[in-house]
C-alpha cells in the first residue's frame, strides 16, 4: 500500500505539491482547488470546521477563499461539528475507553464549540461510563498477579490509567477498589 506524501513545511505558501501552485491571480481557481483539497482531506475522515480552516490556511490560502469553500461545504452538509463531535465521543467512548474529561479535552483540540461540546457529552450518561471504566479495569486485572499482597500499588496504578483515560478520580478509586476486591475473591475460589 503506497502512502502519498505529506507536503513538507518548507514549501513556499501557497504550494500544494498535489494542486500545483496556487494562483493568486484567478481567485475561482483558489476556490477551486480549495475545495478539492477539503473533499480530499474529508474522504479520509471527518474533520471539524476548525482543523479544515488550519489545513488551507497552512497551504496559503487566503481567508476569504477559506470561508467561501467552507461555507459551500457546510451547506452541502460534508462539515458538520455536531455529527462531528457526537461520532467522536461514540467511537473514542466505544474503542478507546475514554471518560468525559479526556472526550471534551480532545474535541477542544479539534476547535469544536464548547456549546457542541457539552451536547455530545450529554448522550454519556454516567452509568454507560462507569460499565466502560469497570470493563477497562477488569481485563488489566486478568492480567495483573496479585500474590505479592500490594494492593495500593495495583489500586494506584489502575487509578491513574483510569485517569489518563479522563475519568473522575472518585469514580476510578470506587471501580478500582471494587474490582480488585471481586478479582481477589474470584481467585480465591
Amino acid at each position: 500500500m503506497t502512502r502519498s506524501r505529506r507536503p513538507s513545511t518548507s514549501e513556499p505558501p501557497g504550494v500544494d505539491e498535489s494542486d500545483g501552485p496556487v494562483d493568486p491571480a484567478d481567485p475561482a481557481k483558489r476556490v477551486a482547488q480549495a475545495q478539492e483539497a477539503c473533499v480530499r482531506l474529508l474522504g479520509v475522515r471527518a474533520r471539524t470546521r476548525a482543523e479544515l480552516t488550519d489545513r488551507l490556511t497552512r497551504r496559503g490560502y487566503a481567508g476569504e477563499v477559506i470561508e467561501t469553500v467552507l461555507g459551500r461545504l457546510t451547506r452541502a452538509g460534508l462539515i458538520n461539528d455536531a455529527e462531528f463531535a457526537a461520532e467522536w465521543v461514540r467511537s473514542r467512548q466505544l474503542n478507546a475507553g475514554k471518560g468525559k474529561r479526556a472526550l471534551a479535552v480532545e474535541l477542544r483540540n479539534k476547535g469544536v464549540d464548547a456549546e457542541l461540546i457539552d451536547a455530545a457529552l450529554a448522550g454519556v450518561d454516567a452509568d454507560s461510563e462507569r460499565r466502560r471504566a469497570e470493563e477497562l479495569v477488569a481485563a488489566k486485572l486478568r492480567r495483573e498477579r496479585l500474590d505479592d499482597g500490594d494492593d495500593q500499588k495495583i489500586l494506584r496504578q489502575l487509578v491513574g490509567m483510569l485517569a489518563r483515560r479522563g475519568y473522575s478520580q472518585g469514580m476510578a478509586f470506587d471501580v478500582v477498589k471494587v474490582a480488585l476486591q471481586g478479582e481477589r475473591e474470584r481467585r480465591r475460589v
